[in-house]
């Protein structure tokens, strides 16, 4: 309603981006059957991932749980970023057991995004 005073206006952000969204394969499924083997390997994948997104100068919008939504200035980095990570993972996975490694998924989309109080919205981000 125009002019009430008792409603906030939330500023909003449209701007193209870069978005990257990861997730670990299985996740959820494995947490169920070996919680305290699921932590520490997320926790492993962590470490890498955020390695990987400062190193290509991308910015984390949010985590959660296995998952990680990422802002990169350009298509580029985000692309450069998640190769990185699928090499870090295969070097990491080639000297483990099947049940110690770790595989993610990556989805990289280039769009309009809506930034709003330190979230992103709108098919750019869905689409990654």
């Amino acid at each position: 309603m125009k002019g009430d005073p008792g409603r906030t206006v939330q500023a909003e952000t449209r701007r193209l981006s870069a978005i990257m969204f990861t997730d670990m394969v299985g996740f959820s499924r494995q947490m169920g059957a070996d919680e305290a083997r699921m932590l520490r390997l997320l926790e492993i994948h962590n470490q890498l991932i955020q390695q990987a997104i400062a190193e290509y100068h991308g910015v984390v919008i949010k985590t959660v749980g296995d998952a990680f939504l990422v802002d990169f200035p350009s298509v580029v980095h985000a692309v450069q970023c998640a190769q990185e990570v699928q090499a870090q993972l295969r070097t990491h996975n080639t000297a483990k057991e099947k049940d110690e490694q770790i595989h993610v998924r990556i989805g990289i989309h280039l769009g309009d995004i809506v930034q709003r109080d330190g979230d992103v919205f709108g098919d750019g981000v869905n689409i990654a």
